[in-house]
């Protein structure tokens, strides 16, 4: 069984927490993560954010059952192909929502393994044996650069451009989804997180919470939460967990806006 913790706050600095999520256990035994990071003046990042979310949670909703490998990630991916169409003509049919867009970062999770769509920044990890791996790529100029061998990866994490985004959703006609196989085994964590975290937080603070014993899942969120708060807050910060347990635990999804 999964057990799956979600957790989101604005942060010190952002009147409104454009960040977006939804944690959904599908009947036909999948789970579904969804963190979008929204963008966009006045609302419009929030409504991008939020259009992402609810599109790709309605399409899934009723996603057929034993679905192999394959089969998950072409419903993922039409999903978020969805969601990338009606944020579009949203914003082209309302002025004050010009050129909005959001990332995303989608976990389709089934007993047997399942699949992540990706766009932008907002990053999935996976956790073991304690250490983290990060499964997806960022979208960003600074990643380019470094991939170019332009920039290390230091000069990267304080480039003044470092939050340029090459690929978002929404933004585009058409866009192009990232979509990576994963499997969860037991005790392994899957971390969905916006950038909010993941720009403020380091790798071996997210490792050394993760890895506590003795501490529900639900507070090992609440603390790296804490953690970027701590760090500035200068982001929404947004945390999904989603973790295998051989036992079902006492609570089940939980949402917490701190």
């Amino acid at each position: 069984m999964i057990n799956s913790v979600s957790v989101t706050n604005i942060g010190h600095i952002r009147s409104v927490n454009e960040d977006s999520f939804s944690v959904v256990k599908l009947e036909q035994g999948y789970t579904l993560g969804i963190v979008a990071d929204g963008m966009g003046g006045h609302q419009a990042g929030d409504t991008a954010s939020r259009l992402a979310v609810e599109t790709i949670a309605a399409d899934l909703y009723e996603v057929s059952p034993h679905l192999n490998p394959e089969a998950c990630a072409v419903a993922l991916k039409e999903a978020i192909l969805h969601a990338n169409r009606v944020i579009y003509e949203t914003a082209s049919a309302h002025e004050e929502l010009h050129s909005m867009g959001t990332t995303v970062v989608a976990v389709l999770l089934g007993p047997s393994g399942g699949v992540i769509g990706h766009i932008g920044d907002s990053r999935a990890y996976k956790f073991k044996n304690g250490t983290s791996v990060q499964l997806t790529e960022d979208h960003t100029l600074v990643n380019e650069l470094v991939k170019n061998n332009q920039i290390s990866a230091e000069e990267a994490s304080v480039h003044p451009r470092r939050n340029v985004i090459m690929r978002a959703l929404g933004t585009d006609a058409d866009v192009e989804v990232d979509l990576y196989p994963v499997t969860l085994e037991e005790e392994e964590i899957l971390l969905v997180c916006s950038d909010g975290l993941s720009s403020y937080v380091s790798a071996q603070d997210i490792n050394r919470t993760l890895g506590l014993t003795g501490v529900s899942l639900k507070e090992r969120a609440e603390r790296l939460v804490s953690l970027a708060l701590d760090a500035g807050g200068e982001d929404n910060i947004t945390v999904v967990l989603l973790e295998l347990q051989s036992e079902a635990p006492g609570s089940g999804t939980k949402e917490l806006s701190l």
